[in-house]
């Protein structure tokens, strides 16, 4: 159900005696004269008004009526960006780590007065008084020709230019005239409405006629050559003396001389294409000029072609121009004409009309003018004459005349024309338009003459042009008088030249009606007849009879031809509108009876119905002269239907006839295709009637006003009438408000109360219209579903009651308000209410209709002694929820405040919608932003208190956008949730959810989305950025009180929406730093192409008709709606780098204000949390929104606030944050530590200042020192281990700047915080200095991971920074794929978790500290080391992170487990769910125990799967050798390396990387594993060896060591053999092969936290010959039999075996061994058991070919029984080879053991 509205009226004369009197009064409430009508002549393009000098009273003077407040006479500001001068440019910032004393380090500057406060009250008021210094007032204004002269050589010349259309086959512009014989007017300003590439534009020269034909006189010109001056000057001087006797006798006439030609398309193209390529310079500046600069002139030299003196007309001109784009075959003059040629945006100075009157602005001194030159369009333009200037013009075209029955007089003709006011010969009038050398007014002008033109009938292309009087008799006419010009004097011939031959002339009107087209005249010889000019030459008869008879030419025939134009606003030209005009006139009582109209004649009692029937007709009238007269017409009928006539003495009622005439002009207007209209549809012909035209004329003697007839026409209207009016409603309702406002404008609004304004009949016909519209609404947009149409009609009707408003009863304006609401209700209409909406509260007196001044600015008086100690029980419950009610849409506020009410309903059920809601959502949020935006940029609402009862009005939408958070979408402009857990707790090898796990959500503001189930967020960007502009508008003006008040009183829930939105306002306004200008570059130069389209636009459509005409409309406005705030633009063009700096500079200072918004109301929220009530969540809450507007980009001003606030907090709740807080805390120190090694020294200072202030706090009120130094030690440890751009020094600066303070801090001298703060102090130098070598070997891996474990190994006594270190060394492992040392990192950060768990529970599911990991790697006893008699994890801050919980145990577990999988250690991961399983199980979590199996059987799957396949990591020694290498001289590494790494991968890895160090020159790679000796080495020279190793196992090993996971996991021993022989080669014969076994133990065991592990033992040992061979032999016995037992058996891997086995080919193969070794038995009896073993190896050997030669048998195909014929006789023949030696035996192996003894006998 709709809302009852307040009554408006009723309630502000109540209000106007309370207290707040004078503040509406202030604001500019409605005044008692509250509307003021004035008349504003519209501004004139020309000096003076073009108005007739007869005083004809036939022009409308033009006015603009304004309906104005006069308190509120300023204008409303627009949005302008703020200027360079008024901003700070300080809103940007950078975020930046050796070895030396802190003391040699000078500090930076100390904050003052750090510690210089009384107490917590005085801390917060000089923080607030420096926030609000140098604030900016306004949130939204941040969201932002050289002339040439041509050289006469021999004679004077005339030029007339114009335009032709060669497509059309039509002159397109009056002509120009230019003497090019002095420096008058030569300039002139074309406009081309239609552009074509045929346009062309001609000029024709003329000379003084002098005797010769055209050729003759031009022979000089093509003949003679300035080279030859000095040859030919007699000639030219001649020439010129001709020249000057023909001026002075014949200096009236001319004659065609030559013309010249220019494409204007191709002009404009050539010049187009060369301005593509850019300058060096605009290439080296990287400027790019807009396209009017880039073509601001053109040189245009023309080539003359001779005229041809029977070709003169423009038909033969335009087929010239046609033939000469075919062939150019036409005799030409050498010469030039410099042409300029530039676009127009401006009228220049000193311009002037085609009607030659000066135009605005006026030149201020005297310069050459520029001349109009009007357009004769080729097709129709549809422009109203009548109200742009009085235009009464007329073009004359003499074309031919037809001599042919007159030889001798067709020859040197020459036509007077002449204007006539009577037949008198003094009766010629001066109004003929001179040339440009003569007056500007004639009365007489001759035609060109063509010397003994060689055709009878002689052309003419003169243009005549001449002013019309405004008045025409029956007596003006057109006098054409014919002369022969003699041009050879002869002596016995008089002084004059002229022989007359006749005359013509032609009556201007013709029945009442001007005379214009085509005509063929006869002529009259001798004398013109008396009273000529009252008939028509061509009728003959009608000529008076005369006393002397009339001599014709050929007996009374045609033979003049010519053709007469008008251009007039006068003469209409059309019989409809001639005939209405006439009998308006007449029933006006202009007129005697019988009224002639035409031919016809009409009496008095006829007249009504004949007014009808014109009425009726207007419709059938041409556009073209409908639209000129358009005014005039509409004056008309607006006047019949306002006034009743009187007809023959009775009352006649035109009014419902002339309505309906009205909308039938208003619907061909609308329908024409070829008229413009604006943006909502309105024809512009009516919207500048509206704007400038309309005008009533009061008669007191007609007691019916206007507006309430139009009314009450539009509610009788039926039919086809209604349906259009409403259709077009737009147009009644203008003219019923203006008509409105002249009726208030003449009332006495002294006595006349608003209500009494209008009659109640008028009130009644105004709600049925707005009822019958409004429903129109419905049924186009529902049953027709023309969306467009519905949109336009709403928004008219939204502007209409927007207008009465002003005019009307407010509270009958807020009913029919109220019934559009209700008719619209649906939800489907929701846009149709927002646009309507966002209309009506456009109003410049919205916020006085909205009542704001009864608002709360302040909250009430408490009971309470102070905010900040009240109890949640000291003030009734009533109380407050009431106050809470003030931020909720409630039934009292939207009665109250009706439109805001209405406007807020829409927005909140915008927000709520799901589906297809983003256009409606962006359209309520922008209606709103626009409303703020016109209040904070109103000049009227500056005070801060009306301020603050402004945003008071708008205290619901704070309740609306808290609500909406879930929909708000600030992607790609704020850090990720994941982004936020990354930066505030540093663990980045844990994945996101593990995270989750370990620590809960700890910044779960951002995480709106994972808690409220909802993962689509509904907003775009930037309508997201919109509204919450509208949240911090409100909150920066509302009063502080009621605001500290609102959050007293708001429940814990709705408070944690508060902050989560506070943390999204950060991070929405961050500022992102300047756009890249090359960019913008770039896409300029793309442009280059469209120059040409684009400078047609400029040169072509500036100033045309059609662009005339749009410029005097402006921007299609409605009447006095150009001060309304809801334009807006998108027109986005390049912009240079000087503009993108200003938007980096306005947006920078957007980010800072917006940011000081949330502090604010931070600092607000903070000093009204009570004391006893929950503020350790309060407070906890307002540090993670600081804490979060510390990792964004901040300005300098805003840190300076923001580290005030923190030191605030720390002294007011230090003891609440380093207890309950003790996550937050760590991260604060973080935070402040990064900003300590910032390259800003303001940041820096604020930084160190905020960190003492913590250490200070902590030791002498907290008694948490310990914790605090923790925490900053881990703080630095992850800062430098994460920043890639860390600069040490200025760190180490803010190091020593901590230590200036602490050692002039006078009142801890007595205490050892000094001392503490030093020794902390040294301890972060000395990682700073680690963080330097580490740097220095970034491209080193190994060494990097070495110096890494050394840091964490110096962590040993320190849990919490070994835990962070071993997590660094994880996550850079991960990054290189080495997942098995990352896992290994975090299983020992797990075993140091579970150490001190240990220490501190005792729980039988947990494990017993580090022993429990050894089956994973005995590796993680290390982490035993630390024991609680050394430190006790429950004291002095250690193992106080997140991390030292059961949760994180599991969560370090799983992810290693993770990382083991992805490995490819499935067995691992066994060990590792080993230890989290009794975890799991403890806790019943069954689903993680669930996933747990989930996850083990997918590892027992993969190694059924995989099994043998897997490969696992390569082993290489690399020693190091030479002074250059420093520490790593002479150590021995065993290197791990991927699956599958040769030799040569590892090799050049190294070779390249040590290079790069020392230099090609330096570095050797030794090539073999033979002992180095370091004597033979050069000490410049820097050496590596790298060998391949192979894990090494004793044979009980083997036993335990089954598979292939356990031959490759927990790895120390490695073995490498070198070849050699006794005479130094490594090679040689069989019976001389050594062999050298080196066995290498490491410290460590693979795999390890690092890739790399020192050799600590070194075992060797040399096999001899006959033992190299027994080694030899039993490798491929084991070959043999693995390949002939494998399960799936390998055919071509068993015969590859046998072949190196049976071969009888193969070199030192098995034979030559035996051959070698078993032939005869070794002298040496110490070779005896090794002779036995080698022929026993050999028995085994020869009994596995034997099986491998039948297992081939039975894998071979039948195309392979040859070979296997092959292998059994090698195998024969091998076993048969060997049988003697097999078989011989040596004896004294044989004996027995013990002998026999003998008996005694």
């Amino acid at each position: 159900v709709p809302l009852e509205p307040l009554d408006l009226e009723e309630f502000l004369m109540s209000q106007l005696h309370s207290g707040d009197s004078a503040l509406m009064q202030e604001l500019g409430d409605f005044p008692d004269d509250d509307l003021q009508v004035e008349k504003v002549d519209r501004e004139c393009r020309t000096v003076c008004h073009s108005v007739p000098e007869d005083g004809c009273h036939i022009w409308i003077l033009f006015s603009l009526f304004i309906c104005s407040h006069p308190c509120l006479s300023a204008p409303l500001p627009q949005v302008k960006s703020p200027s360079l001068a008024a901003l700070s440019d300080d809103c940007g910032r950078t975020l930046t780590s050796s070895d030396f004393n802190l003391r040699c380090l000078t500090p930076d500057p100390r904050v003052e007065g750090l510690l210089s406060f009384s107490g917590h009250e005085e801390l917060d008021r000089l923080n607030e008084e420096a926030r609000q210094r140098n604030r900016h007032p306004e949130l939204f204004a941040l969201c932002p020709m050289a002339d040439e002269v041509f050289e006469i050589d021999i004679e004077p010349l005339f030029a007339t230019m114009a335009l032709y259309d060669l497509k059309e086959k039509k002159k397109i512009s009056e002509n120009f005239y230019c003497d090019l014989n002095n420096d008058l007017a030569r300039a002139a300003i074309f406009s081309i409405t239609y552009p074509s590439p045929d346009i062309y534009l001609v000029i024709k020269l003329e000379k003084v006629l002098q005797q010769g034909e055209i050729t003759a006189c031009a022979d000089p010109y093509m003949t003679l050559r300035e080279c030859d001056s000095a040859k030919i000057k007699d000639k030219l001087d001649k020439l010129r003396g001709q020249a000057e006797t023909f001026c002075y006798r014949l200096g009236r006439y001319r004659m065609p001389f030559a013309w010249a030609m220019v494409n204007v398309m191709e002009v404009i193209s050539t010049a187009a294409a060369s301005m593509d390529m850019p300058d060096s310079d605009s290439l080296k500046g990287g400027t790019v000029r807009k396209i009017h600069d880039l073509y601001t002139s053109f040189d245009i030299r023309t080539v003359h072609f001779c005229q041809e003196g029977d070709r003169l007309s423009d038909e033969d001109l335009l087929k010239f121009l046609a033939d000469f784009k075919k062939t150019s075959r036409i005799k030409t003059i050498p010469g030039s004409i410099k042409l300029d040629m530039s676009p127009i945006h401006d009228t220049p100075q000193a311009c002037l009309s085609t009607e030659l009157i000066p135009l605005v602005p006026v030149a201020e001194k005297n310069v050459r003018p520029v001349k109009e030159v009007l357009e004769f369009p080729s097709s129709e333009v549809y422009v109203p004459v009548v109200h742009l200037s009085c235009r009464n013009l007329l073009y004359i075209y003499p074309q031919r005349l037809n001599f042919v029955n007159r030889l001798t007089s067709a020859r040197n003709i020459s036509i007077k024309i002449q204007f006539m006011s009577g037949e008198d010969p003094t009766s010629s009038m001066p109004v003929i338009f001179g040339k440009s050398s003569g007056p500007e007014f004639v009365k007489e002008v001759y035609t060109s003459v063509t010397y003994h033109n060689k055709q009878v009938s002689p052309d003419f292309y003169e243009e005549v042009k001449i002013a019309l009087p405004a008045r025409l008799t029956e007596k003006h006419h057109l006098l054409f008088t014919f002369y022969h010009i003699s041009c050879q004097h002869k002596q016995n011939q008089s002084g004059s030249c002229e022989n007359l031959i006749g005359y013509s002339w032609l009556p201007m009107q013709h029945n009442d009606r001007l005379q214009a087209g085509q005509f063929c005249l006869p002529i009259v010889l001798d004398r013109l007849p008396t009273n000529y000019s009252l008939h028509l030459p061509e009728v003959k008869h009608k000529l008076p009879p005369q006393g002397h008879p009339v001599k014709w030419m050929e007996s009374h025939k045609g033979l003049f031809d010519l053709e007469i134009q008008a251009v007039s606003s006068v003469h209409t030209q059309d019989n409809h509108l001639e005939r209405f005009f006439t009998l308006c006139h007449a029933l006006e009582g202009g007129a005697t009876f019988p009224l002639r109209v035409g031919d016809e004649k009409i009496p008095e009692n006829k007249l009504e119905h004949e007014l009808k029937l014109s009425i009726i007709s207007l419709s059938s009238s041409s556009l073209d002269p409908l639209v000129s007269f358009l005014h005039l017409v509409l004056d008309k009928l607006f006047t019949l239907i306002m006034q009743p006539m009187l007809i023959a003495g009775q009352t006649a009622n035109l009014a419902q006839i002339a309505f309906e005439s009205v909308v039938s002009i208003v619907n061909s207007l609308h329908n024409s295709q070829e008229l413009s209209r604006d943006q909502q549809g309105r024809n512009s012909l009516l919207a500048t009637y509206l704007y400038w035209m309309f005008l009533l004329f009061f008669n007191l003697l007609f007691s019916q006003q206007f507006h309430e007839e139009l009314a009450l026409q539009m509610v009788v209207s039926t039919g086809v009438c209604r349906e259009n009016s409403y259709k077009y409603a737009w147009f009644f309702f203008e003219l019923l408000v203006k008509s409105m406002a002249q009726h208030v404008s003449q009332l006495d609004k002294q006595h006349v109360p608003r209500r009494s304004r209008f009659s109640d009949r008028f009130k009644d016909d105004i709600t049925t219209i707005v009822s019958v519209v409004t429903a129109e609404i419905g049924t186009i947009l529902v049953k027709q579903q023309k969306v467009e149409q519905a949109e336009k009609v709403n928004i008219s009707l939204a502007f209409f009651l927007y207008d009465l408003l002003s005019l009307m009863d407010r509270g009958f304006v807020f009913q029919l308000v109220k019934n559009y609401s209700k008719s619209v209700s649906m939800p489907t209409l929701i846009t149709m209410r927002l646009e309507f909406l966002r209309i009506l509260c456009s109003h410049e007196h919205y916020l006085n209709l909205s009542i704001f001044f009864s608002s709360p600015a302040s909250a009430p008086a408490s009971p309470c002694p102070s905010i900040s100690s009240q109890s949640s029980g000291s003030c009734s419950f009533q109380e407050q929820q009431r106050f809470l009610a003030l931020f909720e849409l409630s039934h009292d506020f939207k009665q109250q405040h009706y439109l805001t009410g209405l406007l807020l309903t829409e927005l909140s059920a915008a927000l709520d919608m799901e589906s297809e809601g983003a256009k409606v959502q962006r359209k309520a949020i922008n209606a709103v932003y626009s409303l703020l935006c016109s209040h904070d940029l109103d000049q009227r609402c500056m005070k801060p208190e009306i301020r603050a009862k402004m945003a008071a009005l708008y205290l619901p939408l704070v309740g609306i956008i808290i609500d909406s958070t879930n929909y708000l979408d600030f992607t790609g402009t704020v850090h990720t949730h994941s982004q936020i857990l990354d930066d505030l707790e540093n663990v980045p090898p844990i994945n996101q959810s593990v995270a989750m796990a370990i620590a809960g959500n700890p910044f779960n503001t951002l995480g709106r989305n994972v808690l409220q189930g909802k993962s689509v967020a509904t907003l775009p960007a930037d309508t997201s950025r919109n509204l919450l502009v509208c949240f911090l508008w409100v909150m920066k003006n509302a009063e502080r009180s009621l605001i500290q008040r609102w959050t007293v009183d708001m429940p814990p829930s709705q408070l944690q929406k508060l902050l989560e939105l506070l943390t999204i306002c950060i991070s929405c306004f961050e500022y992102r730093g300047k756009q890249s200008t090359d960019k913008v570059s770039a896409q300029a130069l793309q442009k280059s192409q469209q120059a040409k389209m684009q400078l047609e636009e400029a040169l072509l459509k500036g100033a045309g008709a059609r662009g005339e005409m749009m410029k005097r409309v402006g921007d299609n406005r409605r009447w006095r709606k150009d001060l309304t705030q809801w334009r807006q633009t998108n027109d986005r063009q390049d912009k240079t780098k000087a503009e993108l700096d200003q938007e980096a500079l306005i947006s920078g200072n957007l980010a800072t204000e917006s940011n000081l918004i949330v502090l604010n109301l931070l600092e607000t929220i903070v000093q009204a949390v009570p004391l006893a009530d929950c503020k350790d969540s309060v407070v906890g809450g307002v540090l993670k929104v600081l804490l979060h507007s510390l990792t964004c980009n901040q300005s300098t001003t805003f840190l300076c606030h923001t580290f005030s606030t923190l030191r605030a907090l720390v002294v007011k709740f230090g003891d609440l944050l380093f207890e309950e807080e003790a996550e937050q805390c760590a991260d604060l120190c973080q935070k402040v530590l990064q900003y300590c090694s910032s390259p800003v020294d303001e940041n820096r200072s604020e930084a160190c200042a905020t960190l003492y202030l913590i250490m200070r706090y902590s030791y002498s009120n907290a008694s948490n020192f310990s914790r605090v130094k923790m925490q900053v030690t881990m703080s630095l440890a992850s800062l430098v281990g994460k920043s890639s751009d860390f600069q040490e020094e200025h760190l180490r600066r803010s190091l020593r700047t901590i230590l200036a303070y602490a050692e002039e801090d006078t009142e801890m001298q007595n205490t050892q915080l000094p001392s503490q703060v030093n020794e902390l102090l040294k301890n972060l130098n000395s990682i700073l200095s680690d963080t330097v070598k580490m740097r220095e070997f970034q491209e080193d891996p190994e060494m990097l991971m070495d110096l890494m474990y050394r840091i964490a190994k110096g962590y040993q006594t320190s849990p919490d920074l070994r835990l962070t270190w071993l997590q660094n060394m994880a996550e850079k492992h991960n990054n290189r794929k080495c997942y098995t040392e990352s896992a290994m990192c975090l299983v020992h950060a797990a075993a140091l978790v579970a150490e001190y768990l240990s220490m501190l529970e005792d729980h039988k599911y947990l494990p017993v500290g580090s022993v429990t990991f050894q089956n994973i790697s005995p590796n993680v006893l290390e982490e035993s080391a630390v024991s609680d008699d050394i430190l006790s994890p429950d004291e002095d801050g250690v193992c106080s992170g997140r991390y030292f919980t059961e949760s994180g145990l599991v969560g370090l577990l799983e992810q290693a487990a993770e990382l083991f999988s992805s490995g490819g250690l499935y067995e691992a991961v066994n060990e590792v769910y080993k230890i989290i399983v009794p975890i799991l199980e403890a806790h019943r979590d069954f689903r993680k125990l669930g996933l747990t199996h989930n996850k083990l059987q997918k590892a027992f799957d993969n190694i059924i799967q995989k099994g043998n396949k897997r490969m696992f990591g390569t082993y290489f020694r690399v020693a190091f050798y030479g002074s250059t290498f420093g520490d790593l001289d002479e150590r021995e590494f065993i290197y791990k390396e991927p699956a599958i790494t040769h030799l040569p991968e590892i090799s050049h890895r190294l070779e390249n990387f040590y290079s790069q160090c020392f230099g090609d020159d330096t570095l050797v790679m030794i090539k073999d594993s033979s002992p180095v000796d370091r004597a033979r080495l050069n000490p410049n020279k820097a050496y590596i060896q790298i060998t391949y190793v192979e894990p090494y196992f004793d044979d009980y090993e083997m036993k335990d060591r089954m598979t292939n996971f356990e031959k490759n996991f927990n790895l120390r021993r490695f073995m490498y053999t070198t070849p050699f022989t006794k005479s130094g080669r490594p090679r040689g014969e069989l019976n001389e092969q050594y062999k050298r076994k080196t066995i290498l133990t490491t410290m460590h065991a693979f795999p390890y936290v690092k890739t790399r592990i020192n050799v600590i033992q070194k075992e060797e040992f040399d096999l001899t010959p006959i033992e190299v061979a027994i080694e030899d032999m039993q490798k491929k016995t084991r070959e043999l039999a693995v390949a002939t037992h494998r399960e799936q058996p390998d055919a071509k891997m068993l015969q590859m075996v046998l072949q190196g086995s049976v071969g009888a080919t193969v070199n030192q193969g098995p034979l030559e061994v035996a051959q070698v070794f078993l032939n005869e038995i070794p002298a040496d009896p110490k070779l005896f058991r090794h002779h036995n073993k080698l022929r026993l190896c050999f028995k085994e050997f020869i009994m596995r070919c034997g099986e491998a030669v039948e297992k081939n048998k039975h894998l071979i195909t039948s195309d392979q029984k040859e070979y296997q014929s092959e292998l059994k006789k090698n195998y024969n023949r091998l076993r048969e080879s060997l049988r003697p030696m097999l078989e011989r035996k040596i004896p004294e192996l044989y004996k027995p053991i013990i002998r026999p003894r003998l008996e005694n006998r």
